[in-house]
């Protein structure tokens, strides 16, 4: 497993997507990128959309694995062996063929930006400027896409309208709607759904080797809380005590906005701690992206992403300086009831 433990797109404590070879319920798309593959018609640009945490980084990386080593003769899905020599150059970031867009460490080593750097993205120039090293495909995954600031996104804009010869994009996107017409229409999108309680759970199985720590008996629990993410059921898992309370007395406050009760927040500000703010956080982030590209008046619309962008800069702030977090709960809901109210 990679050694460091801060990156900008992998769950504190668990194994990054790169590192997993299994995929658990997303058959389907898997077979349909498959095809393309096999009738030479895989596109230029894919958009995997769907809620964060149901593995499509996984498949992301394992479609990187397949199309790098140029496939598998009869294949019947995507995947390659673990001890393959690509798989452990992807697992590694050593791939020459390979560029990777994510959130990283400020300068300081300390924190993570806040949103993918447009000298990062700048790469991609360079990157798809200059032959392949093994004659193949060039492969870069934007992992989450959303997470680029306007000029990130423009300079990606410009080599997906004119993309070079056998240039893949992989663009990872927890809320698509979100994104810019121009980058939806120039990407073959494919939806992935939430996992079932019984594949959320058959993953955390097939993870407990490498996470020895899980609480098996909490597995069930998780799975059912965790709305087909796999991602949210490690955060209840590996987020300290209390996880699955704190979720749903978040949960049952954001049901009753605009209508906001001191008490209950309160009561919910006094049980988070440093390594439970992300669980509160992912709930407030998920009631926002429903609420943001949901139907309604743009105005409307665009408050809620407002708020959104005001929720992620106040927890983020609360967490690098580790601020009292009861004053942050009432932050957050005051701002949540304002935009619910319209």
């Amino acid at each position: 497993m990679i050694s460091d433990p801060i990156e900008g797109d992998r769950l504190a404590g668990a194994p990054h997507p790169r590192e997993r070879f299994d995929l658990v319920g997303h058959a389907a798309t898997e077979r349909e990128l498959l095809a393309a593959w096999q009738a030479n018609r895989l596109p230029h640009a894919l958009l995997l959309g769907g809620p964060q945490g149901i593995g499509k980084a996984t498949l992301a990386y394992r479609l990187t694995r397949f199309v790098l080593a140029g496939g598998r003769s009869g294949a019947n899905d995507l995947s390659m062996p673990e001890d393959h020599p690509i798989s452990r150059q992807v697992a590694s970031l050593s791939h020459p063929d390979l560029l990777v867009l994510r959130r990283v460490k400020e300068e300081d080593k300390k924190t993570m930006s806040q949103v993918i750097r447009v000298e990062d993205t700048r790469r991609i120039t360079s990157f798809f400027g200059s032959t392949s090293a093994y004659g193949g495909w060039r492969i870069c995954i934007v992992d989450a896409v959303e997470e680029m600031n306007a000029a990130s996104a423009n300079a990606i804009l410009k080599l997906l309208e004119e993309p070079p010869a056998r240039a893949l994009f992989i663009l990872i996107s927890h809320t698509p709607g979100r994104l810019l017409p121009t980058i939806r229409s120039r990407c073959r999108r494919l939806t992935m759904k939430p996992l079932s309680a019984g594949e959320v759970t058959q993953t955390l199985r097939s993870l407990n080797d490498s996470l020895p720590e899980l609480d098996r008996m909490q597995f069930d629990s998780a799975a059912e809380a965790s709305q087909g993410s796999v991602g949210r059921a490690l955060s209840l898992l590996l987020g300290g005590e209390g996880g699955i309370e704190i979720l749903e007395m978040t949960r049952q406050i954001l049901a009753r906005l605009p209508s906001i009760e001191s008490s209950s927040i309160a009561a919910l500000g006094d049980k988070l701690r440093g390594d439970n703010l992300g669980i509160f956080a992912e709930a407030v982030e998920d009631w926002l992206a429903a609420a943001a590209t949901g139907d309604g008046e743009p105005a409307r619309l665009a408050q809620f992403a407002e708020a959104w962008e005001k929720v992620r800069r106040a927890t983020a702030t609360a967490e690098i300086y580790n601020l009292d977090r009861k004053p942050l709960v009432f932050q957050v809901f005051t701002m949540l009831s304002e935009a619910a109210r319209g």
